[in-house]
């Protein structure tokens, strides 16, 4: 059996547009949840169902407003995806660069390698811990949705 990515490997033998079809194929599914959120407003309400760590508790996660958030990157507001979650409207831009990543590796034939050492995932916790902590006291609202 060949290598998952040695000489002879799938990924190898993949020719021209066939090595994109999976990074397409994400995109095509990521473009049409924003075309979905951007069409139906989460600010209307009855369409989406509420948060039920903010429902239960009145804690804001560190996801509450992430689709007021999509729509308003959608409808090209920027500040009021920022304004909705931060960490999301980063996280959309985030996305999009690793996309364009996995895109040109595909198409050289080469596989996508995310390798990040276990301090970059503390980090990341981190990070969605003190925003989540952050937007929930009084000098924090402006984190809030």
């Amino acid at each position: 059996m060949p290598a998952p990515h040695g000489p002879g490997s799938v990924l190898k033998r993949r020719t021209g547009w066939k090595r994109l079809g999976t990074p397409l194929g994400i995109l095509a599914a990521v473009t049409g949840a924003f075309a979905y959120v951007g069409t139906v407003d989460p600010n209307e309400p009855g369409h989406y169902p509420v948060c039920p760590l903010l429902k239960l508790t009145g804690v804001l996660c560190p996801g509450c407003g992430g689709l007021r958030s999509a729509h308003a990157f959608v409808t090209g507001d920027l500040g009021a995806a920022f304004s909705a979650n931060a960490i999301a409207t980063a996280g959309y831009f985030l996305f999009a660069a690793a996309w364009v990543l996995w895109l040109v590796r595909a198409w050289r034939g080469e596989p996508l390698r995310v390798a990040l050492a276990p301090a970059w995932w503390w980090g990341v916790g981190a990070v969605l811990l003190v925003f989540t902590v952050v937007r929930n006291l009084p000098f924090g609202s402006a984190l809030a949705p």
